[in-house]
């Protein structure tokens, strides 16, 4: 068994916060991702879909969806005793993209969540996050009933550089959200030492 820091006697560690955006189309999951990790209760800021928005709000593939996120999702997950991230779920429609800049003030990097039944909705916040040079992956979130691809498919259908992961994850279950927040930390910290290497060359 591994003992903690104060198990062992040993002062605790001052944990280092970072900032995870979770960003991807109306009614992906980004909600359910942000709650399925969180230990905190989310803080959500939903509003019930009205018919004055009906217009605009693109519900095709989603149907069964009654309301909005209008603001942001927040919560917290601590990873490891010295490590937390901080959640921080975007919305989804076009009218609220005006808070996105806010959102990413900070940020490590982002998850831009894809549902392969409505790939195309992704596109403004895989080109958003690559204008910005905030590192990202993209979790593809398998629902049920919606066709499987391989990674690499998603990929290239979305012409996302190389070196941009893609992972395949449920939005609901913890543990596999837990691996894609662990992944995009990971290229994060990769993306920072290679641009710190091209700058030192």
């Amino acid at each position: 068994m591994i003992l903690g820091r104060s198990e062992r006697g040993e002062p605790p560690v001052e944990p280092v916060t970072l900032k995870i955006l979770v960003a991807g189309g109306f009614g992906v999951g980004k909600t359910t991702l942000v709650g399925a990790v969180s230990e905190i209760r989310p803080l959500r800021t939903e509003e019930p879909l009205s018919e004055a928005g009906r217009p605009v709000d693109d519900t095709s593939g989603v149907e069964a969806k009654h309301t909005t996120t209008v603001a942001m999702d927040f919560g917290r997950i601590t990873l490891r005793e010295d490590l937390v991230l901080y959640l921080f779920g975007t919305p989804g429609q076009e009218r609220f993209w005006f808070m996105w800049d806010e959102l990413s003030e900070g940020a490590l990097g982002a998850v831009v969540l894809a549902d392969t039944r409505r790939l195309e909705d992704c596109f403004a916040a895989v080109d958003y996050f690559e204008r910005r040079g905030i590192p990202f992956l993209v979790g593809v979130n398998c629902f049920e009933g919606a066709a499987r691809y391989p990674a690499e498919a998603v990929r290239q259908a979305l012409d996302l550089d190389a070196g941009v992961p893609v992972l395949l994850c449920d939005a609901r279950d913890r543990e596999s959200v837990k691996d894609v927040l662990i992944g995009v930390v990971r290229h994060a910290m990769d993306y920072a030492a290679d641009r710190r290497h091209a700058a030192l060359g």
